[in-house]
């Protein structure tokens, strides 16, 4: 017999489906938003410190400031959310590993420092001196910035093979289990000392990363550790405060949350985190819905793509719509700020030794969310799966964020007759960015018709509309 929470699910997921269907005619695509059905409250967007903040950290005050303003002004991307990574650290004589062995993979900049040698060593808390500078930096700019703490690895002498990037076998687990609670006191300590000394109070801490996968070896490209699920479950009994378990993808993440709830370990958790590099339509929707059954936050807390010019770049685009709508996280989080040899996994590129930097077509397109659909802002119901709505809190500001990721332009009417009340002209902006553009004015491609908007969309294009002044009939 099916269960209730079993045919919830199954109507949460025949609906997201439904969800993201809409009426399309040639190259005209009509389809509704209602802010009536609300998707989920926003937290914000954010990005990891691990590992450009460990290079960055080392610049020019000046630079510094400028890197780090592009990040979280609201003018900018408009991040609050960031998550400092807890280094390991591998062994400084390199007894069970070869030195520098990250440099083949990720490089340099991939190792991390631990802030102790051995079990028995004092805290070197003068160490990590780069990511702790750029997380400061943050956190004077932007006063109400989120951290969450993260790990990739448990400290080189906690594991069975010496070496932090993992067990020789990757599909065994690294953590020795008589190190347990000496890594839960590791873990916590670090997040005690930065609140005692600098008044960072992380709101969460994920003891692992990408764990269930296999492909974390001895000598591999930077920290990781495998842990079977059963030993994440004894390991997070330990500690506080947790968010599990950053899988990277989510059918691991479904996985991993279905153990959990069937051991009752997710009574210790806080908060559930995924990363997205694979997970189908079904497979977000199946794990949004478990999440929230748990009555627990959810976070899509690491994704990045390779790929092509900006073809590339809107493919994460839509991965992030795809995130957003049928995941329904609280909070969407980049992986890298800056890389050097590309410019997909980033949002701005340059050197890390030259200290040159400049912004990539990459930024403008994650500013088309980010620096319009703010924190505190609601997800509504949009029905077409290449756009993603959102209103202001106090319900005076519609966002609407439309993608074209096709060779041929395409027209977007959308229905806005639930909005009771419409005030138009300079309330109405539009920002596009594509080949060409980079969040440039886009007003002359919309016009509104009573209460239907039609927006034209150029090929490979995505484009961000905001509307001041509709009301929903409830708020009158």
């Amino acid at each position: 017999m099916m269960t209730r929470r079993l045919f919830e699910i199954i109507c949460c997921m025949m609906s997201a489906v439904a969800w993201g269907q809409a009426k399309a005619v040639g190259d005209t695509i009509r389809y509704e938003v209602n802010p009536q059905e609300v998707r989920q409250h926003f937290e914000g967007w954010g990005v990891s410190l691990c590992w450009w903040a460990g290079q960055c950290g080392k610049w020019s005050d000046e630079k510094m400031d400028e890197i780090v303003t592009w990040l979280v002004s609201p003018e900018g991307l408009n991040y609050n959310i960031f998550r400092y990574n807890i280094g390991g650290g591998d062994d400084p004589q390199n007894r069970h590993c070869e030195p520098h062995h990250m440099g083949r993979g990720k490089g340099l900049r991939a190792e991390m420092e631990g802030f102790k040698d051995s079990i028995g060593d004092r805290y070197h808390w003068e160490r990590d001196a780069a990511q702790r500078k750029i997380m400061l930096k943050i956190k004077e700019k932007r006063p109400d910035a989120v951290f969450e703490a993260f790990s990739n690895s448990c400290p080189y002498y906690m594991t069975y093979s010496g070496c932090v990037a993992g067990h020789q076998d990757g599909g065994k687990d690294n953590l020795r289990p008589e190190y347990y609670e000496a890594f839960a006191h590791y873990l916590v300590d670090v997040c005690k000392h930065y609140k005692d000394e600098y008044g960072i109070e992380f709101k969460t801490l994920a003891p692992f990363n990408e764990s269930a996968s296999n492909y974390w070896h001895a000598n591999g490209s930077q920290e990781g550790c495998h842990f079977d699920y059963e030993s994440q479950v004894r390991f997070i009994r330990l500690s506080t405060v947790i968010s599990a378990a950053d899988e990277t993808s989510v059918g691991h993440a479904i996985d991993g949350l279905k153990y959990y709830v069937s051991t009752g370990a997710d009574r210790c958790i806080e908060q559930w985190n995924t990363h997205t590099y694979g997970g189908s339509i079904l497979e977000k929707v199946r794990y949004g819905a478990l999440a929230r059954a748990t009555g627990k936050h959810l976070w899509m807390s690491e994704t990045g793509a390779g790929g092509n010019g900006i073809a590339g770049n809107l493919k994460l685009a839509q991965r992030l719509i795809d995130d957003m709508r049928y995941i329904q996280p609280e909070a969407w989080i980049d992986w890298q700020y800056m890389e050097e040899a590309n410019d997909q996994w980033c949002t701005i590129r340059g050197s890390f030794a030259g200290q040159t930097y400049e912004k990539v077509k990459n930024y403008y397109v994650r500013q088309q969310c980010s620096r319009f659909i703010k924190q505190g802002y609601d997800i509504i119901t949009t029905v077409n799966n290449q756009s993603l709505a959102a209103v202001s809190a106090n319900r005076d500001t519609l966002v609407i964020v439309a993608l074209n990721e096709g060779t041929a332009a395409k027209t977007h009417v959308i229905n806005l007759s639930q909005f009771s009340q419409m005030q138009v002209g300079n309330n109405i902006r539009a920002y596009r960015t594509s080949a060409e553009e980079n969040l440039s004015d886009a007003l002359h491609s919309v016009s509104l018709d009573g209460k239907t908007l039609i927006m034209d969309l150029p090929a490979q294009s995505i484009t961000t509309l905001v509307v001041i002044g509709l009301y929903r009939q409830s708020d009158l």
